[in-house]
């Protein structure tokens, strides 16, 4: 690192090139779908081979770990889910559901990836911890901005209204994947949203 907390040298090419794995990584499991896909199409598109690309990770499931992170960075991106404003934050989170239907092989990813992961010694649990913790944290604070601009209905508990809504999400990931014209994830999740403010959504 730099004086300036920039990196530099070998560090800031090798953190280059994992970003652009896993950039590839996205790609590939978004057109290609998570069984579709494989680590030797991800390692084609940045001209490297398996093992040379995971070189860079501590293994398979590291690296997958770290398609969903990206994954994650960009709906933040898109969905304005760093607002301080409680429902908008909420509003991103129905932005973030219309992105995941776009992107079927991430979906599938995070659904296979995240139910493997409840082993303690999985390499992806601590990812998935973190990322519910996470989740779930800033969805009851976003809650609670609702509530005392009395925008929430009497009585939901803010914490409940988050891990509901996020089990709901999951959930509906799940029952779409097996058919997706059973169920619309994003209007799904708006209804369930609509029944807990008192504003439009």
């Amino acid at each position: 690192m730099t004086v300036s907390g920039k990196p530099r040298g070998s560090y800031a090419k090798t953190a280059a090139r994992r970003r652009e794995i896993l950039e590839a990584g996205i790609e590939v499991f978004s057109a290609n779908g998570f069984r579709s896909g494989s680590i030797r199409d991800i390692a084609e598109r940045v001209g490297m081979s398996q093992a040379g690309l995971l070189h860079h990770f501590s293994n398979k499931n590291e690296l997958l770990a770290g398609v969903l992170e990206l994954r994650d960075t960009k709906s933040r991106d898109i969905s304005n889910l760093d607002s301080a404003d409680g429902v908008e934050h909420l509003r991103g989170l129905v932005k973030v559901v219309e992105y995941n239907a776009g992107v079927p092989g991430l979906v599938e990813l995070h659904c296979m990836l995240s139910s493997e992961a409840t082993s303690p010694d999985h390499p992806a649990h601590s990812y998935f911890v973190n990322r519910y913790r996470s989740v779930v944290g800033i969805t009851t604070e976003s809650f609670e901005s609702a509530r005392a601009a009395g925008q929430l209905v009497a009585g939901v508990d803010p914490g409940s209204a988050a891990r509901s809504l996020v089990a709901l999400m999951d959930g509906l990931q799940v029952q779409w994947l097996l058919d997706r014209n059973s169920v619309d994830m994003a209007e799904e999740t708006r209804r369930y949203l609509r029944s807990l403010l008192t504003v439009p959504l």
